[in-house]
């Protein structure tokens, strides 16, 4: 989630909204943070946009469901899901062991890293840079930035905050010396604001992304993980690099890392 080139971006309301007209008795509900382009935004006229939108349309598709997206702040769609609101999570969220304990995951059908935003002037140059006591650390509220820098590091002072935009915005004014997020989003904040700050594009930590399902809705399970790897076959994923994340391809491909959707 280019998150979103500017540094005003506002974190998803919480306010549902629909992709398409669906059937209420058998739509596919998925849940996004609406606020993380180019995997899941609005677009200039206002509608749902991005690789996560259209992967969601597919996956509907091929479920022969109609589907309704509903937008959520990132830390409420684990409770969404358990409550039954929505069906599945499609929001750029991290497989790891303590949201395996909530829900349950699909394959990973894409795979990022941990990152910093700095300063411009800022004497950091690695993450071991900011495990000194006193160091400021911005994280968006619910992410695995945050958790990480929480468990990670201990003498520093971690704040979370509602937006990634808010976090970019704290390092970019001197009120934070990093900002922990996902690889491309840290590259795409630092090239909205090149004059007061700077990208530490190499990874500290490395993740994969996977679908959020409902613990023990195995039969929707295996259908989402069938679809990921006929999705994958199909060059799907390729075609939406192409469209949504040329830019980012060709970073990665100069620092000689595999693309992000694989």
């Amino acid at each position: 989630m280019n998150r979103r080139h500017a540094l005003a971006l506002l974190s998803a309301a919480g306010a549902p909204f629909a992709a398409c007209s669906p059937k209420k008795d058998n739509s596919l509900v998925v849940g996004m943070d609406m606020t993380y382009p180019p995997f899941e935004f609005k677009n200039e006229k206002g509608e749902p946009d991005g690789v996560d939108v259209r992967m969601a349309e597919d996956l509907a598709k091929y479920l022969g469901r109609p589907l309704k997206l509903e937008s959520y702040a990132f830390e409420g769609l684990i409770p969404a899901l358990q409550a039954g609101k929505i069906d599945l999570i499609i929001s750029g969220m991290t497989q790891n062991e303590t949201r395996k304990k909530s829900i349950a995951f699909s394959d990973p059908y894409a795979f990022t890293a941990l990152a910093m935003l700095v300063a411009k002037d800022s004497s950091i140059q690695s993450i071991d840079d900011v495990k000194k006591p006193g160091s400021r650390i911005a994280a968006k509220i619910g992410t695995t930035g945050e958790s990480w820098a929480r468990a990670n590091l201990p003498e520093a002072k971690v704040t979370a905050l509602e937006s990634e935009a808010i976090c970019a915005l704290e390092v970019a004014q001197g009120r934070a010396d990093a900002f922990l997020y996902d690889q491309l989003s840290i590259f795409r904040y630092y090239k909205s604001n090149p004059s007061t700050t700077r990208a530490i594009l190499k990874p500290f930590v490395e993740e994969s992304w996977s679908i959020g399902i409902r613990q023990g809705n195995e039969e929707l399970k295996s259908k989402v993980n069938t679809f990921l790897k006929h999705y994958r076959g199909s060059g799907a994923f390729t075609k939406l690099g192409d469209t949504y994340l040329a830019e980012e391809r060709k970073l990665l491909e100069e620092m000689k890392q595999p693309f992000i959707l694989r």
